[in-house]
């Protein structure tokens, strides 16, 4: 609990530190968000078993021809997320979340691979289940999805992080489509934090094991510590990227800055995946600035 504590006081405080720095700078800000595009699109369908790469996710959304056979499938869901991620970006501020907006990203999502299926709920006999969890019959998910963006209105004491997991968990719990379920949960927590005035988080394959755990932890327990870990970490390192590009630091490799100030790079690691030290990982490496303006390290 003291890490979901710690976590909860310091976002406040990079989000200051966030909009003071941003005046001047919008563009690099949006610079940034959309290179982080196929990297956000590769972690998101890899949790769902896709088998490419983030260099070949790269080279499908700029057009480039790739060196093996992959099926037309995973061709349309690197290029739909994208185009969802990017509608995403350019609207939240917007719009306000609703209904009609959860339908159109998953018809943008789905379209090409399954019209039969995109822009609509389940309904009739169309059950899914996740491993042993079988979610709520299709009859349920409208009234579901309601309840929940109306919870989620009205709740306008409780953290970010907190609301946040609890809209996730909740979206998962319900599963209210036949395909896609995780990849525009993935999507809604963006357009929440950017309609919120945040930043957008990337949730990484890597955590994909606890990742799961968490939506355990729910179903199970009505659990929330896990998820809300997660999107904690996700959002102060989102954080720590875009603060080391505009407070105009130098940035280096976490293991170069190992080497340079004689500590051990393991535990700089371990502290960078807790998200004690100012870190952020940019195509899979980790990496912090150095010689920010007005900071001793």
């Amino acid at each position: 609990m003291s890490r979901i504590s710690n976590t909860f006081n310091t976002i406040p405080k990079l989000r200051q530190r966030f909009y003071q720095s941003l005046p001047g700078k919008e563009s690099l800000v949006q610079t940034i968000n959309e290179a982080e595009i196929s990297e956000n699109v590769y972690n998101s369908n890899a949790i769902e078993n896709s088998t490419l790469s983030l260099e070949e996710t790269e080279k499908i959304l700029l057009e480039i021809d790739l060196e093996r056979f992959v099926t037309t499938r995973e061709i349309y869901e690197a290029k739909n997320l994208a185009r969802v991620m990017y509608y995403v970006e350019t609207k939240a501020s917007q719009q306000k979340l609703n209904r009609d907006v959860i339908l159109l990203l998953h018809k943008m999502l789905i379209g090409n691979i399954d019209e039969a299926i995109a822009g609509r709920f389940r309904k009739n006999n169309e059950w899914v289940r996740v491993d042993s969890y079988i979610a709520p019959s299709p009859a349920e998910v409208p009234q579901l999805i309601t309840d929940l963006l109306t919870k989620y209105e009205s709740d306008t004491e409780s953290h970010i992080v907190s609301k946040l997991a609890n809209f996730h968990l909740e979206f998962e719990h319900i599963h209210p489509f036949c395909d896609g379920n995780g990849r525009i949960g993935r999507v809604l927590n963006n357009y929440i934090l950017l309609r919120e005035g945040y930043v957008p988080i990337n949730i990484s394959f890597t955590d994909r094991t606890r990742y799961y755990e968490a939506f355990k932890a729910y179903d199970q327990k009505q659990a929330t510590l896990t998820m809300e870990e997660i999107i904690g970490r996700a959002l102060t390192k989102s954080y720590h990227k875009r603060l080391a590009y505009l407070e105009g630091g130098s940035i280096i490799l976490l293991k170069d800055y190992a080497k340079k100030m004689s500590t051990s790079y393991s535990n700089l690691m371990n502290k960078a995946k807790r998200q004690t030290i100012e870190a952020f990982q940019e195509k899979g490496d980790w990496k912090i600035a150095t010689n920010v303006p007005g900071r001793d390290w």
